[in-house]
């Protein structure tokens, strides 16, 4: 029995670690998307987003894949206004590596040391506006690391990210 919630606690430890972008959305639950057929960027909103260039140009090829998917067209007058921006949060965990050894009536221990890592989680909010209205009338948003040990790594993490936010637009349609 003992053995079985090891294991049972070790796969659950397993399994949450592989889940790599956690994903929300809140939507305007007035609105019919599937009216919306066309798009366009938001340039102010896109130029002041806190992220390198680099990863904008990404974050922008991977939203032009997503939405071209979902059946909108890029156009210069668009019923919708694409916006994204970014966030970070850095996580400081402490692991104390502690060993003991029962003998007898007396227990023995050792301090074998403290491991400090430091992770970035990344969140990026995708929102979508009514042009007419100039209401949100969508967010998406994604939180995960962001791995950055190569570029392809990093591109192929980006568009993950945004491939699961997108996942859950139009939100009609999952009715």
């Amino acid at each position: 029995m003992k053995n079985n919630f090891y294991l049972l606690a070790i796969l659950t430890v397993f399994l949450t670690s592989c889940i790599s972008v956690n994903v929300s959305s809140d939507y305007d639950s007035k609105t019919n998307f599937s009216e919306y057929k066309t798009f366009a960027y938001s340039k102010y909103r896109i130029d002041n987003a806190e992220v390198n260039d680099l990863d904008k140009k990404r974050i922008l090829r991977a939203l032009d894949a997503e939405l071209q998917n979902k059946g909108l067209v890029k156009s210069n007058d668009p019923q919708i206004l694409v916006s994204f921006f970014t966030k970070s949060n850095q996580e400081v965990n402490v692991n104390n590596t502690n060993f003991g050894w029962g003998f007898g009536g007396g227990f023995f221990g050792a301090n074998m040391g403290t491991q400090i890592s430091r992770s970035t989680q990344s969140v990026l909010y995708i929102d979508l506006i009514d042009t007419k209205t100039n209401a949100l009338i969508w967010q998406g948003v994604g939180s995960g690391y962001l791995t950055t040990s190569s570029v392809e790594k990093k591109e192929a993490k980006i568009r993950e990210f945004v491939s699961k936010i997108l996942e859950v637009y139009p939100p009609n349609s999952l009715k």
